[in-house]
């Protein structure tokens, strides 16, 4: 089943990128329909800083385990000339292509669990619809306002929340026994052989209901609330987590996603530069979390979080635009 999972990843992979190129034949048209008029950058400045920038925000992304969009979303709708509805598209296509990028190395090196991340992923897949609907129906300086308190939100719970790296489950419940949701891991810093269980899971599998509602709502990935759900609440190690994370995020980005197609609010232009450079940062991040402290990855993220919410907010409000 490991297997199969990780080809089926490694396909949907590949299929990204010739979306992209051919996407990319678009993409001058579309140019002149997304950025401001009055901006006085040539039309291929913008797809060249999204690359560069959508490079930089996967190899955090992965790490942290926040998911791609969770930045995207925020730093581009912020400081990029887009309109909020087309940069909220590109963020779900941006988180899933991150997660299917980081995918089969995650599953190869165990940081990653299918069982765990099923039972959870099919109910956030479901309101994650729902909540593409709602952000859709809502006028573009509500959800800036609504997005930059998001943010803010996710700052103070990042500075709030003590994450353990190997949390203690002493019994698991019997959702969690009969789902299969436990599994082994190898921690590479310390090069220990970590088993791990699961408590919690009907309040989790609430939690992740809500999640996906926010996801497809603000198309933000939702990474940031699915590490602590999965952390703090249902004991997983915090790089299992992380790993876990990303799984989740493939799929509920890709219900969500949808959506914002049918609705014609994914743009050559944003979308396809974004999505390859988040996939090249992706596979960098994802080495990288074997070896790197998390500690590290959460300071930069919670800096830029901070940064970003606080610009949502105030373009949002009209006082800084």
């Amino acid at each position: 089943m490991l297997k199969l999972f990780t080809r089926t990843l490694a396909s949907l992979q590949q299929l990204g990128l010739l979306v992209a190129v051919y996407g990319m034949t678009a993409l001058h048209a579309h140019a002149a329909d997304t950025v401001v008029p009055a901006s006085a950058m040539p039309w291929w400045f913008w797809p060249l800083a999204l690359f560069v920038t959508c490079f930089l925000i996967g190899i955090v992304a992965v790490p942290a385990g926040i998911g791609g969009g969770t930045l995207f979303v925020p730093i581009i709708g912020g400081f990029f000339p887009f309109h909020l509805d087309f940069v909220r598209g590109a963020g779900l296509l941006v988180a899933l292509a991150s997660a299917l990028a980081a995918g089969p190395m995650l599953l190869r090196g165990g940081l990653a669990s299918v069982r765990l991340a099923l039972p959870l992923a099919l109910l956030a897949c479901m309101s994650s619809i729902a909540g593409a609907l709602l952000g859709l129906a809502l006028p573009a300086s509500v959800i800036q306002i609504a997005l930059g308190l998001i943010v803010l939100g996710i700052v103070a719970l990042m500075l709030a929340a003590k994450k353990s790296e190997f949390p203690h489950v002493a019994q698991p419940d019997r959702l969690s026994t009969a789902l299969g949701m436990h599994g082994v891991f190898i921690d590479g810093a310390s090069g220990r052989a970590i088993d791990w269980q699961v408590h919690r899971t009907p309040l989790g599998l609430f939690v992740f209901l809500l999640i996906g509602v926010m996801a497809g709502m603000f198309g933000i990935g939702a990474g940031w609330a699915n590490v602590p759900a999965l952390n703090l609440l249902m004991g997983v190690p915090l790089k299992v987590s992380a790993g876990t994370s990303g799984l989740v995020l493939s799929l509920v980005d890709s219900s969500a996603a949808w959506v914002y197609l049918n609705r014609g609010a994914v743009l050559p232009m944003i979308a396809v530069p974004s999505v390859v450079g988040m996939m090249l940062g992706a596979r960098i991040g994802a080495r990288l979390l074997h070896v790197l402290k998390g500690s590290v990855i959460r300071k930069m993220v919670i800096t830029l979080l901070l940064f970003a919410g606080v610009r949502a907010l105030l373009k949002g409000l009209g006082i800084w635009i």
